[in-house]
């Protein structure tokens, strides 16, 4: 199964009413940043280089519901920093939840186990886990040892509550393609609800931008790595639109789409999109509405977005892609295998 049913049914809606309306740009998942604060330092991340006072920010809830009405998308995923350092995070997220959004709440699982008591399952409700792969990759990743097993314990204490939990992986250059399908195995056998995986996009502020793959290599390593799933050897459960994973394949050609996933947190509206930091907007239609969109994706030439192929960008682009007669079946096939 890929993306659940209800969602996919929602955003599929929601698609044809803002194409029925004549809207040409609408986003699908808002990127709600409640706080850059963290409890790791990974260095392929450049979230926790803000300075001090920043980093001792955070939105209110109030902020939050009014960030995702103003913004109107059917999906809110809750980034950071590490969100469940928020005291409030249990009060955003069941203010979301009576909304009725699709909430993946994003975690590296050192604080999930201890903080489920906060919580009610819904099928509104997805903790989205970071794991990059098996033990020993995940922890040299995230710069500290012992985090995967914290993880995947609360991964296994989270699904015995009945929540759902997806995995979100980050793909950099120099992993193991077979050590990277033994992982997705690994996830299978914890009876996860979903695996999310995108390449890794060179933040400007990230330590290390020694490992991230440019447009070519994102092709092959993920032909690579999805080999058995392609052929209907593996039934990896993934967390996507197959259109975008067919992206990644290379099999088909996509043009960003950066206001499909647009970013809010303590600074405001991030122009022009969660990757690229150009400063901030007050308000969402300033955002849509000031921004010169065709200075931004591959086509236009700017050499930032020549290599990004990450899901945030390019994913909404494949949703939109779904509901053209010519690829729905594709879609629905997957929803229901």
């Amino acid at each position: 199964m890929a993306v659940q049913w209800e969602q996919a049914l929602a955003v599929g809606s929601y698609i044809i009413k803002q194409r029925l309306q004549g809207r040409k740009r609408y986003p699908l998942v808002l990127m709600l940043e409640p706080l850059f604060r963290c409890n790791l330092a990974c260095s392929g991340c450049g979230k926790i280089q803000h300075p001090a006072h920043i980093l001792k920010q955070h939105l209110t809830p109030e902020q939050c519901f009014t960030a995702v009405e103003e913004c109107g998308a059917p999906v809110v995923s809750i980034p950071g920093g590490e969100p469940l350092l928020h005291p409030q995070m249990d009060e955003i997220v069941k203010g979301l939840v009576a909304r009725k959004k699709f909430v993946y709440l994003c975690t590296n699982g050192l604080l999930l186990e201890r903080s489920l008591a906060k919580f009610e399952p819904s099928p509104y409700l997805t903790f989205s886990v970071h794991l990059d792969g098996l033990q020993q990759w995940h922890d040299q990743c995230v710069d500290r040892q012992g985090v995967f097993d914290i993880a995947v314990k609360a991964i296994r204490a989270a699904k015995a509550k009945g929540f759902r939990v997806t995995t979100n992986t980050t793909v950099f250059s120099g992993v193991d393609p077979q050590q990277m399908q033994e992982f997705f195995d690994f996830l299978q056998s914890l009876g996860t609800d979903g695996i999310m995986i995108s390449p890794g996009y060179s933040y400007e502020w990230a330590p290390d931008q020694e490992h991230f793959l440019n447009r070519e290599q994102t092709k092959a390593l993920f032909r690579e790595i999805l080999k058995p799933w392609k052929n209907g050897q593996k039934k990896w459960n993934f967390n996507h639109n197959p259109l975008f994973l067919d992206f990644l394949l290379g099999e088909r050609e996509y043009e960003c789409t950066p206001w499909g996933s647009p970013s809010y947190s303590v600074l405001g509206w991030q122009k022009p999109c969660y990757l690229l930091n150009e400063g901030h907007y007050a308000s969402f239609k300033e955002l849509l509405e000031q921004t010169n969109w065709g200075n931004y994706g591959q086509t236009s030439g700017n050499p930032k977005c020549a290599d990004c192929m990450v899901h945030c960008g390019y994913e909404p682009t494949a949703a939109v892609d779904a509901i053209q007669p010519a690829n729905m079946g594709r879609a629905l096939t997957s929803l229901f295998s």
